[in-house]
């Protein structure tokens, strides 16, 4: 068996691992990091950008949100159901890492919201300017896996610091000794074991959104059936397990709640044609929400999974389809590309011809209905109260924007089954403000430590989709405070 003394061990080297293995390391400590993966980063190489506030890239924007603004927007949201001052020391230290960044090399686009929403709700539901987008390598609009660039810079930074990264790496086990984390077990892909002996462990492994059988005995989903979740390899629940056998606090956990279709990344332009405004129902065919809000995954998520079968579909016909293709969609989204509309009829085609199961096209409304397996009756009925109300101008049901009261009349008519998904999971290890993990008693427990998704308990019952960005951010920023404080116990 190989042995390694170190000062502080990290679990995992994803996003919040990096971060509190290059904030150890600027503080002075000796860090060894453990990861399953033959690559850092982990979910964070799909991302975008973290969240910030109070960063040189707001004030050259003039975006004047503060941390303070950004904290009680949270807390209403969250109606104080959360740790107060973890989310108020997270947002007071976010502006500053996105700055920390930039030091090390890390550009971004810019910042801004990932939603826009309707007037009437702005004061309740806006989003904010806080998504720091970052510039993909080589330059190019920016969208999914951009945030990778961001990884490649912090893992160089690990690098230079002198953190030891081992990949493909694992920890099975957290070696617990007097009452406190002193190492743990690994084995390398080759089935060589490490014990490595610290003074500090962080546990950042990201997570169970890979595990199915955990999705359903901690939140009762079941995926690929009422959840179709981004299953991110590696993210099976290890170090949640590890750390609640090493006599860490067990507190409920969440899945971080959107929508989207199944295997959205092989049909994304599909994915995000039907994110639009036009007739949304549920499976009896009944309007649930104002589709205007749709802009908000978050929102919509929630309400999708409260409706028969946990789905919904969202429905526009010839007209308004041509109205897509000449002026671009009624919302535009920072993920979706702009021109999505003249790519959809060879990938609707596409899809239809090799028999893609949540897409629909029909001549009919009844007919429509019999292929997506909504009601038939209740969708006819819905058709003809919707059409009327768009030819008064006025949602009498849901005060849903004029703007996007677009009637469904014109065949062929398009369907596309919605499903409730997630980015992962949320949470289950009970930390403080300084990260510190606690018991089940919240006594802090002595150089342990959580970060990232495995202690973000700060959301409640639904991730703040008007603070965007905000899961990578928490990651980053959690694992800074962690790497800080892990280092400062040391020393002392």
């Amino acid at each position: 068996m190989r042995k390694i003394e170190t000062d502080v061990i990290v679990v995992a080297a994803g996003l919040s691992g990096l971060a509190a293995a290059i904030a150890a390391a600027e503080n002075g400590a000796k860090v060894v990091a453990f990861e399953k993966a033959n690559t850092t980063g982990g979910a964070a190489n799909m991302g975008m950008g973290p969240l910030g506030v109070g960063s040189r890239v707001q004030k050259k924007q003039m975006v004047t949100l503060t941390a303070g603004e950004a904290f009680r927007k949270h807390m209403y949201f969250t109606h104080y159901r959360v740790d107060a001052r973890l989310v108020r020391d997270y947002y007071a230290k976010s502006g500053d890492t996105i700055d920390w960044l930039m030091d090390m090399g890390v550009e971004f686009t810019g910042v801004m919201r990932a939603f826009s929403a309707p007037e009437n709700t702005r004061a309740y539901a806006d989003g904010e300017f806080t998504w720091h987008v970052v510039k993909p390598e080589g330059g190019g609009p920016p969208g999914p896996r951009c945030a990778s660039t961001m990884i490649k810079k912090m893992t160089e930074r690990a690098a230079e610091l002198g953190v030891e990264i081992l990949l493909e790496t694992p920890a099975h086990k957290i070696i617990v000794e007097g009452g406190k984390p002193v190492g743990v077990l690994a084995k390398t892909a080759a089935g060589e074991e490490i014990e490595a002996r610290g003074k500090a462990v962080i546990v950042a492994t990201g997570g169970y959104g890979e595990n199915p059988e955990m999705i359903k005995e901690e939140t009762g989903y079941e995926f690929g059936k009422t959840l179709f979740s981004f299953a991110i390899p590696g993210m099976t629940g290890d170090g949640l397990k590890m750390a609640w056998e090493a006599g860490a606090g067990r507190v409920p956990t969440t899945m971080e709640l959107m929508y989207k279709i199944p295997d959205n990344m092989n049909h994304f332009v599909l994915d995000g044609a039907f994110r639009q405004p036009c007739l949304w129902v549920n499976r009896n065919g009944l309007r649930f929400m104002p589709e205007d809000q749709i802009a908000n995954t978050t929102f919509t998520g929630n309400a999708i999974t409260v409706q028969p079968g946990r789905v919904a579909y969202s429905i526009f016909d010839s007209a308004l389809l041509r109205k897509y293709k000449r002026k671009g969609p009624d919302i535009i989204s920072h993920v979706h590309p702009p021109d999505l509309y003249d790519h959809f009829d060879e990938q609707w085609e596409r899809d239809l011809e090799a028999g893609y199961d949540p897409i629909a096209q029909a001549d009919t409304i009844e007919e429509l209905a019999e292929k997506a397996g909504i009601d038939v009756a209740g969708l006819v009925a819905q058709v003809e109260e919707y059409n009327e109300m768009c030819d008064n101008g006025f949602d009498d049901i849901f005060e849903k924007d004029r703007a996007y009261m677009q009637p469904i009349k014109k065949g062929p008519f398009y369907c596309c089954r919605q499903h409730v998904s997630a980015y992962g999971s949320l949470g289950g290890i009970n930390v403080n403000y300084k990260l510190e993990v606690m018991d089940d008693e919240h006594k802090t427990i002595p150089g342990f430590y959580a970060v990232g998704v495995d202690a973000c308990n700060i959301y409640g019952d639904s991730y703040p989709f008007i603070l965007s960005g905000n899961t990578m951010g928490f990651c980053l920023n959690s694992g800074r405070i962690a790497g800080e404080n892990a280092a400062e116990y040391i020393s002392e």
